[in-house]
């Protein structure tokens, strides 16, 4: 996985370098300026799409946990996997940390994140095929979705596998087995795992069939009120599209981007694929890289604002630790001071 990633990283810069040079980045940034400080209304709505996404868990939580402090969450893991060098599920693991911070049964944190993570996958499948669908109508676009379906394809193999073993029962388990194997049962690593009951905390999620159909529904929705992103970008930048054409774009956005899960951060895919995809709808060449640069920045705007605010809490966190394991000191005025009337007399 991390040759992957090494060999991901120059992909990306490549293909960021090859965009610039082939596109007017002057223009661009030309078009941006133009637009202003309204583009950094974008910031705050992103939160929209994840405060869906927060209700998705919070139900899988079974209600164990407020919807504001699981959005808080849900903005550090997102801001994890985009920002910070991790592979992938680095967000994920971070999530299931600060979740314990309300609910404090581990495993059941840890089965939700996992099962959260494959809906999140049929989730991105369904997005996708929506996305193609309107391309398909798209008159502009005739021929274009060949591409963008094949690709599906390919790639649906991974996460059908990935459902299958966890649905199959005993995954983790095996894991704990094998972890005992390789690292001895003594070990730190090995005494900290429940496989057995992670999978028994899994399989009690994944029978519930109407559970599940819910979550994916909000899920959906915030991935399709995540357009509003691109729609309102594109209005701001004086070359609006339908809501249809920015749902389309935010779709196979997303898909590519997974798909390109070894390139860093999606650096450079993420700009070509917005690009691609905003001309397919009648957007310019000069303001579909004004788009690809105004998503960019919102994402290192918002995913900074994110870390700051998880490193305030670890911080916050660690002092107030701190302060109620140092036990209370008693002044020394008031010890084995003697009582001068006692003394006197």
């Amino acid at each position: 996985m991390k040759w992957l990633r090494f060999i991901g990283l120059p992909v990306g810069i490549a293909i960021l370098i090859a965009l610039t040079l082939h596109m007017h980045v002057g223009e661009a940034i030309q078009m941006i300026r133009q637009a202003g400080f309204a583009l950094l209304l974008l910031v705050p709505l992103h939160l929209l799409p994840l405060l869906l996404d927060a209700q998705a868990w919070r139900l899988l939580l079974d209600r164990r946990a407020p919807l504001g402090f699981l959005l808080w969450v849900a903005t550090v893991r997102e801001a994890v996997n985009r920002l910070l060098p991790v592979v992938g599920i680095g967000g994920e693991v971070v999530g299931i940390r600060l979740a314990q911070w309300r609910v404090a049964d581990g495993s059941v944190v840890s089965a939700t994140v996992i099962v959260e993570v494959l809906i999140t996958l049929a989730v991105q499948y369904a997005f996708s095929a929506i996305g193609v669908v309107l391309i398909v109508a798209s008159a502009q676009t005739a021929g274009s979705w060949h591409a963008v379906v094949l690709g599906l394809l390919l790639s649906l193999p991974l996460p059908a596998a990935a459902i299958i073993f966890v649905r199959r029962g005993g995954f983790f388990h095996a894991i704990e087995r094998g972890s005992k194997k390789l690292f001895g049962d003594t070990h730190p690593l090995v005494q900290r795992i429940d496989g057995k009951r992670l999978d028994a905390d899994i399989d009690a999620l994944m029978v519930r069939s109407g559970l599940l159909f819910r979550a994916f529904l909000w899920q959906l929705a915030g991935y399709v009120l995540g357009a509003l992103e691109a729609y309102v970008a594109l209005a701001l930048l004086g070359h609006p599209v339908s809501i249809g054409g920015a749902i389309a774009i935010e779709a196979i956005t997303q898909a590519v981007r997974h798909a390109a899960f070894f390139v860093p951060s999606g650096l450079g895919v993420q700009e070509a694929a917005v690009v691609l995809l905003a001309q397919m709808f009648g957007v310019g060449h000069d303001a579909a890289l004004s788009l690809a640069l105004v998503k960019r920045m919102r994402e290192v705007i918002f995913g900074c604002l994110a870390l700051l605010s998880w490193q305030g809490a670890e911080l916050f966190r660690r002092v107030e630790e701190s302060r109620l394991r140092v036990p209370a000191r008693v002044p020394k005025s008031h010890v084995d001071t003697p009582d001068p009337v006692t003394s006197e007399s």
